[in-house]
């Protein structure tokens, strides 16, 4: 079960099916995502299923015709579950991702082995190739700083529970950084070559704290770790 602070209940009517709506006022929407929706189509992947298309038809309440929508503000990957917040409006769209930088952004991970530092912070420049990959170069004028911190939490012979502070939000950054360190994440078919130990990649989106763009109050928000990541860890 998810938990929040400084929410208002959404409407129990047209409630959308395949996600988790946390919040909603008039200018912003959180919601919870699973593993495998995608947050917005791209070319590479144009499914119909997204929660940009389920939150669009939401807020038009089923009507096609109507001048509501939502708006994108950041993304997860795909198979990557937790929390998204999504604007209601072009001006609180621009706001938030103006102080994207300011929002308190960590997650959850499950990578492979145990690392040999139980703490500490993940520091290159990353470029993406034409092929759509990501990784860590030395050119800085080429790459964009990515800053990732932290912390192992459980530990077990072939598994590390980590909690990660996004200090910067770079494509593909968590993923990356925790496969240079050579403790790729579970499940990451893309970056390391995962044998298969979890149907899904272990990343979730565990909190947010940011600042309301209209009212300026902070708000933070919070989804308890994933059921599948505590059977992996051995929990229950």
């Amino acid at each position: 079960m998810s938990q929040l602070t400084s929410c208002t209940p959404p409407s129990k009517k047209y409630q959308p099916g395949g996600l988790t709506i946390l919040h909603e006022d008039k200018d912003i929407l959180v919601i919870d995502k699973p593993s495998g929706l995608l947050t917005v189509g791209s070319d590479h992947n144009k499914s119909p299923t997204t929660a940009h298309y389920l939150l669009n038809d939401y807020v038009r309440k089923g009507n096609p015709k109507s001048h509501q929508r939502v708006y994108i503000v950041h993304r997860l990957d795909q198979a990557t579950s937790g929390l998204i917040v999504f604007a209601k409006s072009e001006s609180a769209k621009t706001f938030l991702q103006d102080n994207w930088d300011k929002t308190d952004k960590h997650y959850f991970a499950i990578v492979h082995g145990q690392m040999t530092k139980k703490e500490g912070m993940m520091t290159t420049y990353l470029i993406e190739n034409k092929a759509n990959n990501v990784y860590s170069t030395a050119n800085t004028n080429a790459g964009k700083l990515a800053k990732t911190a932290y912390i192992v939490i459980q530990e077990k012979k072939e598994f590390s529970l980590v909690d990660i502070h996004l200090l910067t939000g770079r494509k593909h950054q968590i993923r990356v950084h925790f496969a240079d360190s050579g403790h790729p994440v579970v499940g990451d078919q893309k970056y390391g070559n995962d044998p298969g130990n979890s149907k899904r990649l272990a990343l979730h989106s565990k909190s947010l704290t940011f600042t309301h763009p209209f009212n300026k109050k902070m708000m933070s928000f919070v989804s308890a770790m994933p059921e599948d990541f505590n059977r992996l860890m051995g929990k229950r």
